[in-house]
């Protein structure tokens, strides 16, 4: 029996995932859960099981390519293999043809009526031509998709999605008005920087399809079936120069999802940024303190973890901070625990994986959690629930050797605090000017959450907690 498997919901809010590496190949037996597969969420790198055991008759994804959560992934043989040897067996008669034009027939139809709407993915098979991409018009953010099936191109020859098929808003259908010239997005910018129309030239590609020939011929003067704006070959040479000086690098997967987040985030929450300079030399002889203690020999105690554990004793004193903002129900949801989110850098991009009930964690737990969120999350390896339900973060710019910035609130959460480097630097101290170990706090915060006062307390809060940590028994 053959069974295929279908993209699985794989975390909150994630549609889409880009098949990193297959780990098995078509004629493979795979056990149940036996992982099949890498793939990339918006979020992080997930290995897929298989929910089947059998032989695998077929990979409906090319390394690269993004599949929408609901397409199919892979098939599999789970009786004793007949049906995947009859598929790939040729057909040696007449009679076993006609056999088998019903069923190919039903299957084409099958595949005609249960299609959906899908991005055009990276490096798709030949046999298996993605649905072209929705194309956004005008008027309130409506969208129509195009239901036709293409057999898709070479990377580097990938066409841009055609006009929509459907009115909109008064806007005419398709056939009431010229389709676009088909060419990739190269051959266009080639074009525009030879001042070549496209529309006066006929494309001597696949379908029509404009190539990169073809706009340099127009360019030169070659007919190509149309009339030609001419350039000069010394325009023609700078302007191939320019286009291959260029890297284009896809938008997706983890920078994808952190610049819609971001987007949406700064949007939505109206930011306020405060800053607070503090001295913590206390802090740094806190650190250096408990790093020549035997005891904790092996935890990896930094200012960080000093800075998490103070934000979540000023948390609980200022819960304001820790909430979030439910524009559906209306209601502002306060949080009686810490889920805190740690900004990480990883070769993917950014990720905030979170610290659950972080607020019940002593330094030394707060030490090690961090220090193992950071390893797994630049080996790409957060679970999708890792990177959700967060209430409060932190990004460590001080790392980079950044005094203070304005940080962006991760999206549904209320605040997010910035620590800046630890410099030494004259200070004020006991009516002398000394050498102190001082840092710069940056706060943002959503302004229909928290107030001026309430921001400012937390952030004060803190600030006294690594200027004196032993205020903390005080305030705990």
């Amino acid at each position: 029996m053959i069974r295929d498997f279908a993209l699985p919901d794989l975390g909150e809010g994630l549609t889409e995932s880009e098949i990193v590496a297959w780990r098995v190949k078509v004629g493979d037996h795979v056990e149940l859960n036996q992982i099949i597969a890498d793939v990339e969420t918006a979020k992080a790198v997930v290995e897929l099981p298989s929910p089947f055991e059998g032989t695998v008759t077929a990979l409906h994804a090319a390394e690269g390519e993004t599949v929408n959560v609901g397409e199919k992934l892979f098939s599999c043989d789970t009786g004793d293999g007949a049906a995947a040897a009859e598929a790939a067996a040729p057909v040696e008669s007449a009679a076993s043809a006609e056999a088998a034009a019903p069923a190919a027939a039903a299957q084409t139809a099958d595949v005609a009526e249960t299609r959906e709407p899908t991005l055009v993915g990276y490096g798709a098979g030949a046999e298996r031509g993605p649905k072209r991409r929705a194309r956004r018009l005008g008027g309130g953010g409506a969208s129509a998709l195009s239901d036709d099936l293409v057999q898709a191109p070479p990377e580097h020859d990938r066409i841009e999605p055609d006009t929509a098929t459907h009115s909109v808003n008064g806007l005419h259908d398709a056939d009431e008005r010229p389709e676009r010239p088909r060419s990739t997005p190269p051959v266009r910018k080639l074009a525009r920087d030879l001042g070549i129309d496209l529309e006066r030239i006929a494309g001597t590609g696949e379908r029509g399809l404009i190539t990169r020939a073809d706009v340099e011929a127009a360019a030169s003067g070659t007919p190509t079936g149309e009339p030609a704006t001419q350039a000069t070959p010394a325009a023609t040479s700078a302007a191939t120069d320019a286009v291959a000086d260029e890297t284009r690098i896809p938008i997706k997967g983890v920078r994808k999802h952190t610049a819609a987040a971001m987007v949406r985030s700064a949007f939505t929450a109206p930011h306020v940024t405060e800053f607070l300079t503090v001295d913590v030399t206390a802090t740094m002889e806190l650190l250096a303190s408990v790093r020549a203690d035997r005891a904790y020999a092996g935890h990896k105690v930094t200012p960080l973890t000093v800075v998490a554990k103070a934000l979540c004793i000023a948390a609980a004193r200022t819960p304001e901070v820790n909430s979030r903002w439910d524009e559906d129900a209306q209601e502002i949801v306060r949080f009686g625990h810490v889920n805190l989110g740690i900004a990480t850098a990883t070769d993917r991009g950014l990720v905030v994986p979170n610290l659950k009930g972080a607020e019940r964690m002593t330094l030394i737990d707060l030490a090690d959690a961090i220090a193992s969120l950071a390893e797994t999350a630049r080996a790409g390896k957060t679970a999708p629930a890792d990177l959700s339900g967060g209430t409060i973060s932190i990004t460590n710019i001080g790392v980079f050797g950044i005094d203070a910035g304005t940080p962006i609130l991760n999206p549904g959460e209320a605040a997010i605090l910035a620590m800046g480097a630890v410099r030494r630097t004259p200070w004020e101290h006991r009516g002398e000017i000394a050498l102190r170990d001082v840092m710069t706090l940056s706060l943002s915060f959503d302004h229909r959450l928290v107030d001026g006062e309430q921001g400012s307390r937390f952030l004060a809060d803190i600030g006294r907690i690594l200027r004196d940590p032993g205020l903390a028994l005080t305030m705990a």
